[in-house]
Order: C-alpha cells, then sequence, then structure tokens
C-alpha cells in the first residue's frame, strides 16, 4: 500500500482513487493502491453514519447513528459497472480535458458531450447525441469520456458497442444456439447506449433488422442513446456531389468515394433516422477542415535516422 503525507496528492490516480488502465483490448478500472484499505471504514465495508429526525412533538428532534454501507462499497460497484461498459483499450485515457478540438464543430460537441455529463438527469428525460465525421477525428474519445464521466462520477450503467462487432457477436450467438434478442436485450436496458461506427456494415437483411429492433425498443423506453458515425447527416449534401474526377481510379477507390458522399439516412433507413432526429442532437464535423488526429501523429512523429556510422550497402 502507498502511503502519503497528510494533503499529498496520490501520484498514481490524482486523489480520485481509482485507475483507469489497458487490459488487452479493453479499458478497465481498478482501485488505486493508496485507497486499498478503506481510512473511514477500515476495510469493513460499512461505517456509521448520523441522522436526525423527529419521533414526536414532545420529545422533538433526536440524533441516532445508524449502519449504513461506505463510500467505498458505492465506489467499488461503479468500477465493477466500469468494467461492464466494454471501452476500447485504446480509449481508457479518453476525457473531455484532454480532447483537442481543430474548429468550431469539434469545440461545440465536446462542449454538448460535457455538458449532457454533467447535467444529466437520473429522473428526467436526456436527449443523446449523435457525432459525424471522418475517421480519427475525436468521436470515439467524446464517447468515451461521456460514459466514464456517467459511470463512475454519476453512478449510472451503461455499455458501449461497435456496431460491426455487434452483428458478428449475434451470428457467433446464432452459432451457439442463442438468439438475437439475448444480446439485444441487455442493451435496449441499460441506462445509456454509445453505438459507434453508426452505418457500418453491408447493409443485409440481418444487419437493419437487429439495428431497427435495437433503436425502436431503446426509443419505445425513452432510454437516452448516444452514435457516433463516418456518414454525412446533412441531407443537403445530396445534391451537392463532386462530379467523377478525371483519370485512373480502382475499382475500391471508386466504392471507398462512393460510400464516403452516403448519407447516415441512406445508410440506416427513414424509420430509423426519424427515430435519431427526435433521440438526438446533431454535431457534423466539416470534412475538409477537421484532420485525421491518428494521421497527424504518425506524420509530425520524428523519423529514425541512418544507423550510426553511416549507410551500408547490403548485399
Amino acid at each position: 500500500m502507498v502511503t502519503k503525507a497528510i494533503g499529498e496528492v496520490c501520484g498514481e490516480c490524482g486523489g480520485r482513487t481509482y485507475v483507469i488502465e489497458r487490459r488487452g483490448d479493453r479499458a478497465h478500472a481498478r482501485v488505486c493502491t493508496c485507497s486499498a484499505r478503506c481510512e473511514l471504514c477500515e476495510g469493513r465495508g460499512y461505517a456509521y453514519e448520523v441522522r436526525e429526525e423527529s419521533f414526536s412533538a414532545k420529545v422533538g428532534p433526536k440524533r441516532y447513528e445508524v449502519l449504513v454501507p461506505c463510500v467505498c462499497q458505492r465506489r467499488a460497484k461503479r468500477l465493477e459497472h466500469f468494467n461492464e461498459v466494454g471501452l476500447p483499450g485504446v480509449m481508457a485515457h479518453a476525457s473531455f480535458e484532454g480532447y483537442r478540438a481543430f474548429n468550431e464543430a469539434q469545440d461545440r460537441a465536446r462542449n454538448l458531450a460535457m455538458h449532457f455529463a454533467h447535467h444529466y438527469d437520473k429522473a428526467g428525460v436526456n436527449k443523446g447525441f449523435i457525432l459525424s465525421g471522418p475517421v480519427g477525428t475525436g468521436k470515439t474519445h467524446l464517447l468515451a469520456a461521456t460514459l466514464k464521466h456517467l459511470v463512475l462520477e454519476v453512478g449510472l450503467e451503461a455499455r458501449y458497442v461497435e456496431i460491426s462487432l455487434l452483428y458478428a457477436t449475434i451470428r457467433r450467438g446464432f452459432q451457439e444456439g442463442k438468439s438475437g434478442g439475448e444480446i439485444i436485450g441487455p442493451l435496449s436496458e441499460v441506462e445509456v447506449l454509445a453505438i459507434d461506427e453508426m452505418g457500418k456494415g453491408r447493409g443485409s437483411q440481418f444487419e437493419m433488422e437487429t439495428l431497427d429492433e435495437l433503436i425502436a425498443r431503446r426509443y419505445n423506453a425513452a432510454r437516452t442513446t448516444l452514435f457516433a458515425t463516418n456518414y454525412s447527416l446533412e441531407p443537403e449534401r445530396r445534391g451537392t456531389r463532386a462530379a467523377a474526377p478525371s483519370g485512373y481510379r480502382s475499382t475500391e477507390d471508386t466504392k471507398s468515394a462512393a460510400r464516403e458522399m452516403e448519407l447516415l439516412r441512406e445508410r440506416v433507413g427513414e424509420r430509423i433516422y426519424s427515430r435519431l432526429c427526435e433521440m438526438c442532437n446533431f454535431v457534423e464535423f466539416p470534412k475538409e477542415t477537421t484532420p485525421d488526429q491518428r494521421r497527424m501523429r504518425q506524420e509530425l512523429e520524428p523519423r529514425p535516422g541512418p544507423p550510426p556510422g553511416g549507410m551500408r550497402s547490403g548485399r
């Protein structure tokens, strides 16, 4: 156990009492070593709480102690719920503070996600959001930061799914004798669900029916859903599609260009898109001014120079 002086902030957790790290392909939360033994309950899991209540007008208010679960038990439950969210391991350290905005749309998306997370109404209906933009522009980062706050700080239960992996999970379930409903059921009932890569897939009947069932269940139950997609939300782009460029283009290049110009409405259908309009606030990152941050980091990374002693010819 790490000991620290009174008033000193732990260098491992920064005073949060828990640590989030990458384990395999998932983000994992654990109690920090500085808080392994709770100072309030000394590891018992329960502590006394002073309450005041009037049992009669003649006696007046009376104070008494009751044994209640310690705050460390609540923390342990929240960490357990976080480890069930399914956030990608690469997003273990995603935060609102660590998100870099390059334009007004990204700044608006961060502010929208932060406001949603910090003002979530447990007793009311909360409108979700959908982020649209090119790859590598931080959409998954904002989804992860939002879910982390909701689960660890607010105490909600949430899930993250990438839509193509959900389809693959259901197909494997069929081989094991499970129905699609057994897998979709928990996702339909969780308080907040984040669906990444919305619109991705082959657009088969199986995929469309699966997505329609999941969205319909959550819509009918007024549950909050967050989305991220690479497909445009802007209907006006339909009439302004660029003409095909001259010169040689491979079949795959042509298909890729066509996919980039597709609208989310065309990928998910009018029924689902109409429900998204009611369930979410929309934010779209402009393709022309929103850089791929992963690509930027790779291009700015110093390249290794020649080995000591200069270039050597190979044989």
